[in-house]
């Protein structure tokens, strides 16, 4: 099976519909006009919507790795890992490495050949950021629905100066057509100064 099939395809539909029923599945819900919406479904969502402005024409490869990248995060916890930078950091290993063989599970069930499976579990690990074009996307999605929609009340919580390296660390892994679009996002000031703070470092 060709990565250039069209994303209205049936075995890019399967794929898309098994990924969201797990994303349904979050027994966290957010509100969403006036809606109670699963939380990760509502993520995979805004990834997905990132996707469409970063790239006018995404293969359908890419537009399912950015749509497993989150993939039933909710079932291993942070807190299920040790305090601090290497515990998050085997923490957000394992989840990739869990949604990527789920995802590649999904799309050899739907009739996708292995290469195939194998390329999107790899852009869901993000293996080869800065190199491979599906990797940068999803890292470049992820850190927009970051930054569009917990980094005010993430700021709130963290010590300013370890704040700010975060900020600086995002930024160093987004394409630029990436910062054009972060830059653009409605933001309080307090959130917006640091921003600036921390591209002015």
């Amino acid at each position: 099976m060709s990565a250039d099939l069209p994303p209205h395809s049936s075995a890019f539909s399967a794929v898309l519909a098994a990924l969201d029923a797990l994303h349904a599945q979050d027994p966290r819900h957010v509100g969403v006009e006036g809606e109670r919406v699963p939380q990760e479904l509502w993520h995979a969502g805004r990834m997905s919507a990132w996707l469409e402005r970063l790239h006018e024409h995404p293969d359908a490869l890419i537009q399912l790795a950015v749509r497993g990248q989150h993939l039933q995060r909710w079932t291993v916890p942070r807190s299920d890992y040790p305090e601090g930078r290497v515990g998050y950091l085997t923490w957000r290993r394992d989840q990739g490495r869990r949604a990527g063989e789920t995802t590649a599970r999904l799309m050899r069930e739907a009739g996708y050949g292995e290469e195939e499976a194998e390329a999107v579990a790899r852009m869901i690990r993000k293996q080869g950021l800065g190199r491979d074009p599906g990797t940068q996307a999803v890292e470049d999605c992820a850190c927009l629905v970051f930054l569009e929609n917990y980094f005010a009340d993430f700021s709130k919580q963290i010590d300013h100066d370890h704040l700010i390296r975060i900020v600086q660390m995002t930024w160093k892994k987004m394409s630029p057509r990436a910062h054009e679009l972060a830059l653009g996002l409605p933001m309080s000031d307090q959130a917006r100064a640091l921003v600036e703070e921390a591209l002015a470092g």
